[in-house]
Parts: C-alpha cells; sequence; structure tokens
C-alpha cells in the first residue's frame, strides 16, 4: 500500500528559493511565463487539472484530462503555494498558532490537488508523457518541499509558536499539531547551517529523481520479461480460463497463436503454483530475478547504490548513524535495534520451519523418481501438490468460488457493512480514467453521504505492479473535504464474457487493501495533516491487516463463496480444510518476508564508507549473514527490483508488515473475544482506531482499543513459531 500521497508529495514539491529574503520563483512557472500573459491565464481557467472540479466530492474530471494539462498546472498551483508559504514566513503580526500552523494547513490546496492526480495517474495509467514529466518534475518538486523544510523565517515563526505551547490552551490535536510541525521541520534540516543546507537541496534533488528513475525501470523490466510460450502443451496445469487469458495478452501484443505470462512484482510468479512443465517455471522464475540486473538502460544495480549512499549521506548530514536510524525515530519501533531485535529472534524459527517444509516437498519429488533437488522454481508447484495430499484441496477448487464481483460486493462491502452499517452504491453516471474502473458512493449508518471509492481491480502494461490504496481527496474538517479513496489490485483481466475467478491470495488483498480504504473513508479529524493513513509506516499496514479476517469469517465467507455457474455456496467441507491449512507453508512464507527485511535493513543501515560497489555481492552476503540464505526461499524482493524501498515509501520500513501484524493479531483475537462480526465491534475499532488518522500516538491509540499494551503471542501462534521475548 502507498503512504498516503500528500505525505509523500511533500517530499516532492518545488522551487528555487532566494536566501536574501526567504522569497522564491518557481522554475516551472518561470518557464510558463515565456506565454503571453493574457493566453496563459485564458488556458490555465480552463485546465481541468488546475480547476476545483464541480463534479461530485471534488473527484478529478478523468474525462476531460489530457497529457498537455499537468506542466502547466504544476506551474500555476507551485507558484500559488509559495506565495501562501511567503506570506505565512513573512507576515508581520506576531507568530501564532492560526496565523502560522493553521495557515500552513490550509495552503497548498491547488498543489495538493494537481499533485495527488498526476501521481495516482503515474501509478495507474501512466503513458511515456506523463513519464517523462514525472522525471523532470520529481528534482523540482523535492526543491520545493526543502523551500517550506528549510525556510528560516518560517521555521522561527514555528518556533516562537512551539515556546508558547503551554500558554496556549491548545486541544489535543492541535496541540500535536504543533508538535508534528516542530518535529517534521528539524528532522528535514531546518537547524543545520545554511551551508549545509545547500548540500541536503542537492541531496534530496537527486534522490527524488533516482527514486522515479528506479521506479520507471523496474515497470519497464516487467513488461519486457513477459514469458511468450509457442506451445499450448506447455501450459499444462493452468486452467482453461487462465490459457484463455494468456492467449488475450499474446494477442493484444500482435503474436497470434502463442501465449503471453507477464510478471507480478515479487520474485514468486503465480503460475510457478500450477505449472507442470519444470523448464518453463524455471524460465520464469529466472525471468523474475533478472530483473533490474541484466544490463542496459533499465539496469537497477547502479541505482540502486547511489540511492543507498545518498540516503547515508543525507542521513550523516542530519545527524544520525545511518538512514535506518533517522527512519525509524519517527515509526512506532522507534530504533535499529528494537527492528533487529524483532528479525533476529523471528529469523531462525521461520528458516527451520521452511527447511523443514522444503524436506517434505523433497520427499514428494523423490517419490515421483524426479531426480533432481528441490529449487525455488519447483516450491510453489509441490506446495500445492502437498496441500492437495493433506488436505485434499487445492487454489483451483477454490477459485470458481471466489468470483470478482461477488468478493468486492458480497464480501469486502458486506463484511463493512456488518460492522460499521455503511452502505455502498455503484456510480456509473461518475466518469473513469479505465473502462474496468468502477466507483462507488458510500453513505453511513445514519443515510448520509460520506465518501467515494474507487475500485480499480485489473493488470495493466502502464500500471504499477502490486497492490495499493491512495487518496485522490483526503477527509479534512478544516477544508471541509470528504474523501475520495481508491484501491488498486493487478488480477489478470480474463478474455470479454469469462468471469474472473480470483485467487484465495487475491481474495485476502482484496479485503487487505479495504482495510486501508476504511482507514482513510472513516477518517475524522480537524487538520489534513493527520488525515486517514497519515500514521507512521509500521502502523499503516495495522488496520489492513485486521480486515484480512473477515475474508474467511463464515458468514462472510458464505456470503460471497458461491460458484460462479452454479450458485452452489463453498461446501462446509471445503471450508474446514481451508481452516485446517491456515498454518501450511508458513515457513516459506515468513521466511521470504523477513529476507526481503532484513535486505531492507541492510542496505539502509550502512554508513557511507560501507556502501558496496556491487549491489547482488551485497545482497548476498547480507542474506548469508542474517541466515536466511536458503536457495529455495529467495526474499520477496530482490534489491534490483525492491521498489518498496527503492522507489517508494518503504526504505528502511519493510519490517512494518510484521510489526504491524503484532497489533493485527492482537486485535483479531479482541474481535474473538467480542462475539466478533458486530456493529458494536465495528464501531468500537472505528472510533477508538479508523477515525483518528495520525491526530494522537496510534500506539495511544491502539491501547484505548485493546486496553493494554500489544503481546506477541497471538502473531507467534498464528503462525507456528516458537514464542519469543518482544516488546513494543
Amino acid at each position: 500500500m502507498n503512504k498516503p500521497l500528500l505525505m509523500l508529495l511533500c517530499s516532492a514539491l518545488a522551487i528555487q528559493s532566494s536566501s536574501a529574503a526567504d522569497q522564491a520563483a518557481s522554475p516551472v512557472s518561470a518557464n510558463s511565463a515565456t506565454a503571453a500573459p493574457s493566453q496563459l491565464k485564458a488556458a490555465l481557467a480552463v485546465n481541468p487539472v488546475l480547476a476545483a472540479s464541480t463534479l461530485p466530492y471534488e473527484l478529478p474530471p478523468f474525462d476531460k484530462i489530457h497529457n498537455e494539462d499537468y506542466a502547466p498546472a504544476f506551474a500555476e498551483a507551485i507558484r500559488l503555494h509559495v506565495n501562501e508559504i511567503n506570506a505565512i514566513a513573512n507576515n508581520p503580526a506576531p507568530a501564532s498558532f492560526d496565523n502560522t500552523l493553521v495557515a500552513l494547513e490550509r495552503s497548498g490546496q491547488v498543489l495538493a490537488r494537481v499533485s495527488a492526480l498526476f501521481f495516482n495517474q503515474i501509478a495507474t495509467n501512466t503513458n511515456p508523457t506523463l513519464e517523462a514529466l514525472s522525471a523532470t518534475l520529481a528534482p523540482q518538486l523535492a526543491a520545493h518541499q526543502d523551500f517550506i523544510s528549510l525556510n528560516a523565517r518560517l521555521f522561527k515563526r514555528i518556533s516562537n509558536v512551539m515556546a508558547q505551547k503551554q500558554q496556549l490552551s491548545l486541544d489535543p490535536e492541535s496541540a500535536r499539531l504543533l508538535d508534528r510541525y516542530y518535529t517534521d521541520f528539524v528532522r528535514a534540516g531546518a537547524k543545520l547551517p545554511d551551508s549545509d543546507k545547500q548540500k541536503l537541496k542537492a541531496m534530496n534533488a537527486e534522490l527524488a529523481s533516482l527514486g522515479t528513475r528506479f521506479s520507471q525501470n523496474v515497470l519497464k523490466e516487467t513488461n519486457a520479461g513477459a514469458v511468450v510460450v509457442d506451445d499450448v502443451q506447455q501450459l499444462a496445469g493452468l486452467s482453461e480460463g487462465e490459457i484463455n487469458t494468456a492467449g488475450a495478452a499474446a494477442k493484444a501484443k500482435g503474436m497470434d497463436g502463442k501465449y503471453l505470462i507477464p510478471l507480478m512484482n515479487t520474485t514468486g510468479q503465480p503460475y510457478l503454483a500450477s505449472l507442470k512443465n519444470r523448464a518453463l517455471r524455471q524460465r520464469l522464475y529466472e525471468v523474475s530475478i533478472r530483473r533490474g540486473s541484466q544490463g542496459g538502460a533499465s539496469d537497477n544495480r547502479a541505482v540502486a547504490i547511489q540511492l543507498a549512499k545518498l540516503r547515508a549521506e543525507r542521513a550523516r548530514l542530519l545527524g544520525y548513524p545511518n538512514y535506518a536510524a533517522y527512519g525509524l525515530e519517527d515509526e512506532t519501533a522507534k530504533t535499529t535495534g528494537a527492528v533487529n531485535q524483532m528479525l533476529k529472534e523471528l529469523a531462525p524459527a521461520a528458516v527451520a520451519n521452511a527447511r523443514n517444509e522444503a524436506a517434505e516437498l523433497q520427499k514428494m519429488i523423490d517419490a515421483e523418481n524426479g531426480g533432481f533437488q528441490l529449487a525455488a522454481w519447483d516450491w510453489a508447484y509441490y506446495t500445492e501438490q502437498l496441500r492437495t495430499a493433506k488436505y485434499a484441496f487445492d487454489d483451483n477448487q477454490l477459485r470458481p468460488y471466489f468470483e470478482l464481483n461477488n468478493v468486492l460486493q458480497q464480501g469486502v462491502f458486506f463484511a463493512a457493512s456488518k460492522l460499521y452499517g455503511i452502505q455502498f452504491k455503484e456510480r456509473k453516471d461518475l466518469p473513469v480514467y479505465h473502462p474496468s474502473v468502477r466507483i462507488f458512493e458510500i453513505f453511513d449508518a445514519d443515510g448520509q453521504s460520506m465518501a467515494l471509492f474507487i475500485a480499480d481491480m485489473y493488470a495493466r502494461d502502464n500500471k504499477r505492479g502490486g497492490a495499493w490504496m491512495n487518496s485522490y481527496v483526503e477527509q479534512s474538517a478544516l477544508l471541509g473535504k470528504k474523501p475520495v479513496i481508491a484501491n488498486h489490485l493487478n488480477i489478470p483481466q480474463p478474455p470479454a464474457g469469462e468471469p474472473t475467478l480470483l485467487t484465495p491470495d487475491e481474495v485476502k488483498t482484496a479485503f487487505h487493501e479495504f482495510g486501508h480504504a476504511l482507514h482513510g473513508l472513516f477518517s475524522h479529524v480537524r487538520y489534513p495533516r493527520f488525515s486517514g493513513t497519515n500514521v507512521p509506516r509500521d502502523f499503516v499496514e495495522y488496520p489492513s491487516q485486521v480486515n484480512e479476517m473477515w475474508a474467511t469469517w463464515p458468514e462472510v465467507l458464505k456470503n460471497y463463496a458461491k460458484h460462479y455457474q452454479t450458485g452452489q455456496v463453498i461446501p462446509q467441507e471445503l471450508v474446514d480444510k481451508i481452516t485446517a491449512s491456515h498454518q501450511f507453508n508458513q515457513g516459506f512464507t515468513t521466511t521470504e518476508y523477513l529476507a526481503a527485511s532484513l535486505l531492507d535493513q541492510r542496505w539502509h543501515q550502512l554508513t557511507p564508507e560501507q556502501i558496496p560497489t556491487d549491489a547482488l555481492a551485497f545482497e548476498k552476503m547480507a542474506l548469508q549473514e542474517a541466515g536466511v540464505d536458503f536457495a529455495p526461499v529467495p526474499p520477496r524482493y530482490r534489491s534490483t527490483y525492491f521498489s518498496h524501498i527503492f522507489g517508494g515509501g518503504y526504505a528502511a520500513g519493510y519490517y512494518a508488515y510484521l510489526w504491524s501484524e503484532v497489533l493485527d493479531a492482537e486485535s483479531v483475537e479482541w474481535f474473538r473475544e467480542h462475539g466478533g462480526l458486530t456493529r458494536q465491534n465495528g464501531d468500537w475499532f472505528r472510533q477508538q482506531l479508523l477515525s483518528r488518522g495520525g491526530s494522537i500516538d496510534p500506539m495511544d491509540s491502539f491501547r484505548q482499543f485493546r486496553g493494554r499494551d500489544p503481546q506477541i503471542a497471538p502473531l507467534l501462534k498464528r503462525r507456528g513459531l516458537t514464542p519469543v521475548t518482544m516488546t513494543h
């Protein structure tokens, strides 16, 4: 999932500043000024990106937007924001909470709107023109954030208000806003001497460019790596629907009579679980792991090294021993020691479980006289065979019961309605950016309209991999905004007229991402700084993981898991087998995740002098030293396509999924103890957690919900691991 866009944008906005008077002029708007002022003004007046939307909830007018609208919209939006910031910084009146902090919260609304639209489209519906503009904007937008965060006059005003805090009688949310702004500015370098500020600006601009380049390279490599199959016999093991989908994908690329297997963003690929042809499994796996390390323009090895080095240098400039120490200080984990301890305690048990699982799989191979040792491309295939042998079912038996629309409306939406009383109405009258995208209006339990939800479920060549939630409009009482929230999955779209049947993992992902959506939809805060998922990275995954529990909750499961042809509810016998297999393959699942998390920490706990010259050699050494170098279980992401940490917001934070799962497992226990799927339980979770955003300390929010500090025992029980000691 993406961290809410406005927080990411703040590390991406642009302008050059004049140190003489803290005044600024945008290089973007300056370039645009070559046009006749009257012509430019007229063009901007009708620019659908720049103008405030008149659609419900300020939904962007997707049907009226063109590529050429974005550049002038950014230029004008930045100019407007610069003027707002200068007015706040140079206000002759003494600094107050209202004329400084509240004014900052009100500023930049046009730029926030333009940026939210642009970067959401870059992720979901990109094209070469938008990608070129993104690369151009990245350093400019990073510079604009520096213009704000390193603005001496602005920081002086914030500091003056901070000094008066005890006399201001601020309400708790306002007091927290003041604390957060002061801390954010200090962490951004506001106290550095001018010479170091100039170094920091250069670093920030280069980091923004490198991160954009890394992400674009991953998309190119993933698209280019799609495996072409000439003979349908090689696809033995796939369902008829999957084969038809592969044929349609090839045909769309002008390869009639062939079959195309697209790559997903993870190391493991979904079809590895079904393909009987071992040579094709190996080919698919090896194409996946070579991404970003094959030479050429989209090779990411040098980019990853440059990013790691610059981050380490930036952290040192800001007074931290390494980037992880800098990043974790602002998370609930707080220190590298806390994260390292958790990963160190869990890794041995996880790898031991994985080795036991591997031994079972090898017995199956030997029983078939396979004549080979288990490899990474064999794991998923033989795991499915073992699941069938142990529990008498496999994923292909489940898929006919998991039709996409049923999962979404009779599963995800049904559970939310039961818990929170909300209702959904599809809005086919509103514009979308792709024909497969759907929009739903959400009404609260009292019947009042509260939000729009955008469902973008299918994979596309111009859409980044994975699954995530983001916001087009974030809730804020101060600004009078209601949320527009989107979920994105990457489900292969079947040929026209055929049903979209999901895997169990895709069903789980749909519930997970809607958990993020609920965090944004139920936001009930005053200040945009705290809206929705604007919480620490290692807390943001917690509500989404809790929402996964309803995917297999009996009342919910039987409401959506109906055979797409007969309408038959999933048999209880099959449900029992699913329940019995919950801890199945947990050694693999935990190890591949821990390997990626440990790799992330190793990259970001380096000092500038320790940065390697060979990215893949460093990766190999790091996995060996952490004790997770088990060849049949590679990291979920390798360094060269690890977009979470090198192209997204999870640098030094990929551990967050497991850290959040401690809270998740505790919360699932609480729901079970209190009767499960009830309005009373849902309203309590909404009141104490989902509505709060970042307006209170997240761990205080958890304690108010749970009634005590978190304990790790429920997580260990869930994953079948030996108990260890860990504190949050």
